[in-house]
């Protein structure tokens, strides 16, 4: 399991994405995520899987650990793109038996949710989490929350639970792997029956599990006390974080991207996304 499972995990490189200043990587995630929803058309599209190639490539990231972040999501983009298929009317009739009536326009329209899906998944992969460690995005979400500690949230103690949360999903995913290793040793089988028989299976792997999950929080909670960890205030930064001009030309590489997707969703002419 966990060699099908890369969320949350760290790539280590040099890259152009790389040396981004981690709060600046947050801002571009969320930035490419609304330039992704505002694609309607193929050609939008289209320009849009060509900036997922290039941050790819860009990041020097091996395509297979690209790959291996999209498993978990298999369900869910098949789901997704029958239901558009199946369900979706149009004024091009492609098969007609029966019940089932599959439109031209509902197979693209599957596909370019397909994609969308597939850009989301790699855009803020590359982006930030690949490419980020965890203590720079500590330091990055408690620099862009920092505004709001004046009026007494606490904004470092957020950020901190936040990172610790994405650090510890590729542990649990391993003591999911190695627990459930154990059970099938032990001739459990959570592969064969109905759904009610698997979700019985998962009983006996959630409870050690969870306690499992509880007992690394608590040895956390222990070592941060033994280290006089106390919160944010007055703490100082190993690492000051700068923007420098990679910054400021990724930022302006966004814009171009963003403002190429508005004018290329003014085509007409072109299929329109109807979702």
């Amino acid at each position: 399991m966990k060699a099908d499972i890369a969320f949350g995990q760290y790539c280590e490189g040099n890259s152009f994405l790389h040396r981004l200043d981690p709060r600046w990587k947050i801002i571009f995630t969320i930035f490419y995520i609304v330039t992704i929803f505002l694609a309607k058309n193929i050609f939008a599209f289209a320009l849009l899987l060509l900036s997922a190639v290039l941050l790819a490539l860009s990041s020097r990231i091996k395509p297979s650990i690209l790959i291996r972040g999209m498993k978990p999501l298999l369900f869910i983009i098949a789901f997704t793109a029958i239901i558009n298929i199946f369900w979706l009317k149009g004024e091009r009739l492609l098969v007609d038996f029966w019940i089932i009536h599959i439109y031209l326009e509902g197979i693209i329209n599957a596909l370019l949710i397909v994609t969308r899906v597939l850009l989301l998944v790699v855009g803020t992969s590359v982006i930030l989490s690949y490419t980020t460690t965890p203590i720079a995005l500590t330091d990055g979400i408690e620099r862009l929350l920092s505004p709001l500690a004046k009026i007494k949230l606490p904004v470092h103690e957020f950020s901190m639970m936040m990172t610790i949360a994405l650090r510890f999903i590729p542990t649990l995913i391993e003591e999911t792997d190695k627990i459930m290793s154990a059970q099938k040793a032990r001739g459990a089988d959570f592969s064969t029956g109905s759904i009610i028989k698997r979700a019985k299976a998962l009983v006996p792997i959630l409870v050690p599990l969870f306690v499992s999950a509880f007992r690394r929080a608590e040895e956390l909670a222990l070592a941060m006390e033994c280290r006089c960890y106390t919160g944010g205030e007055g703490r100082t930064r190993m690492n000051v974080l700068h923007s420098s001009w990679r910054d400021a030309l990724m930022a302006g590489l966004l814009c171009v991207l963003c403002a190429g997707v508005i004018v290329l969703n003014r085509l007409g002419f072109v299929y329109n996304l109807s979702m």
